[in-house]
C-alpha cells in the first residue's frame, strides 16, 4: 500500500470539509444580519452557526492540519531533510494554511460575536469576505499541483 497517497487523499478530504464550511458560514453571516437580535430566526442561524463551527469546521480543521504535517513527514523523511521548506510552492501553500487558520478563527470571533448580538460587520462585508477562502485555495492548489520554483 502506498501510504503517502492514503494520506495525501484523506488530507483532500479534509480540506474540502474544511473549506465548505469556511465558505458556508460568512453566507449565513450574510442571512443573519438580517435577524432582528433575540427573534426566532437570530436563534436558528446561531444554531446552525455554533453546530457548523464545532461539528464540522473544527474537526476538519484539525484532520487537515494533521494528515498536513503528516504528509510534510513523508517528504521530508520523516523530518531528517528540511529542504523542501525553501521551495517557494511549499511555502505559499503553508503562508496559505496560516491565512485559513486565521481566518477560521476569525469567523469564530465573528459567530460569538453575532450570538452575543454584537456583530458590526454589514451583509456587504459577510458577501465578499466569502470569496476570501476560495481565491486563498486557487493560489494554494496551484502552488502545490505545480511546485513551481524561481529561476
Amino acid at each position: 500500500m502506498n501510504w503517502y497517497d492514503l494520506v495525501r487523499g484523506l488530507h483532500i478530504l479534509a480540506v474540502i470539509a474544511w473549506m465548505a464550511g469556511l465558505l458556508y458560514l460568512p453566507r449565513l453571516f450574510v442571512y443573519h444580519t438580517r435577524a432582528e437580535p433575540g427573534s426566532e430566526m437570530d436563534t436558528t442561524f446561531q444554531e446552525m452557526e455554533l453546530r457548523l463551527y464545532r461539528i464540522i469546521m473544527n474537526p476538519a480543521m484539525v484532520v487537515a492540519w494533521l494528515f498536513g504535517i503528516s504528509l510534510i513527514g513523508f517528504r521530508t523523511g520523516f523530518f531528517q531533510d528540511w529542504t523542501v521548506f525553501t521551495q517557494p510552492w511549499l511555502v505559499v501553500k503553508l503562508a496559505g494554511v496560516v491565512f485559513l487558520t486565521w481566518w477560521h478563527h476569525f469567523l469564530g470571533t465573528a459567530r460569538k460575536r453575532f450570538a452575543a448580538g454584537q456583530n458590526q460587520r454589514s451583509e456587504k462585508f459577510w458577501r465578499m469576505a466569502n470569496e476570501l477562502p476560495f481565491l486563498a485555495a486557487i493560489v494554494m492548489v496551484l502552488a502545490v499541483t505545480t511546485e513551481f520554483a524561481f529561476g
